[in-house]
């Protein structure tokens, strides 16, 4: 089966200097995406379109999220098959990006997309969101059993926050289709840096969402929730953004 937009030069046009590397990641989706469980069968003749375009249509506004905290590190929530975090890191090699994945069999996955595509900008974090934001102290110094990270000998990462509960600021945080914005706030805005931005591909349903959510959004430092449309490439349907900047 192909791709409906193998040849269209939409894709390039839309992907720039990261078209060789998503190229590769595309190839990779095309041959082991639908048996390894990471995009349905419906998928298949669409992955440029639903998958790879679709994250990089947040690009620009990372772009502008980044410039405007001046800090270049990204974290990808719930990365999965490397969605947008792949795409994003291949977009923006002067980033570092974190893609963080608690699934062993997804860690697995973007791990070899990574060394795959040669994506030097990028770790990967088997650890859930919670997991990454300090750990409370007990007693005498004492955080979160567990804490610490363990680095594997293939630069990947697994565990919670770093030892002493000094987790990482990021200047922006990324995900696509991990949870309702009532959840996502308290996941996604504790790890970032003052003046860091969420930037969260969402559904139709977004503005619903962060309406629902205000309150969550202001309990963990979220400023400004907006939504806004962004274009995933000429002729295709626009995709729903939602930013939050961090008080």
């Amino acid at each position: 089966m192909t791709d409906l937009l193998d040849g269209s030069p939409v894709v390039r046009e839309v992907l720039g200097e990261a078209y060789d590397r998503l190229a590769v990641f595309h190839a990779k989706l095309m041959a082991e995406g639908e048996p390894r469980g990471l995009i349905g069968p419906r998928d298949v003749p669409i992955v440029w379109e639903r998958h790879i375009l679709n994250s990089a249509a947040i690009v620009p506004f990372v772009r502008d999220a980044v410039r405007a905290c001046g800090r270049n590190t990204i974290a990808d929530i719930g990365s999965g098959g490397g969605f947008p975090g792949i795409v994003v890191a291949a977009c923006m090699p002067d980033c570092k990006v974190t893609l963080v994945e608690p699934m062993e069999r997804r860690v697995t996955w973007l791990e070899e997309c990574v060394r795959e595509m040669d994506l030097r900008n990028v770790r990967v974090r088997r650890a859930r969101a919670e997991e990454l934001m300090p750990a409370p102290r007990k007693g005498n110094g004492g955080g979160r059993r567990g804490s610490g990270a363990r680095r594997n000998d293939n630069g990947s990462q697994h565990g919670g926050a770093n030892a002493g509960g000094h987790a990482e600021r990021f200047g922006v945080v990324t995900c696509r289709a991990v949870a309702p914005m009532t959840k996502l706030s308290g996941w996604t805005l504790p790890l970032l840096a003052p003046g860091g931005r969420l930037v969260a591909l969402k559904g139709r349903s977004a503005q619903a969402e962060i309406e629902k959510a205000d309150k969550v959004i202001r309990q963990y430092g979220g400023v400004h929730p907006r939504v806004v449309e962004a274009a995933v490439g000429p002729g295709l349907e626009p995709t729903h953004v939602v930013i939050v900047g961090k008080r």
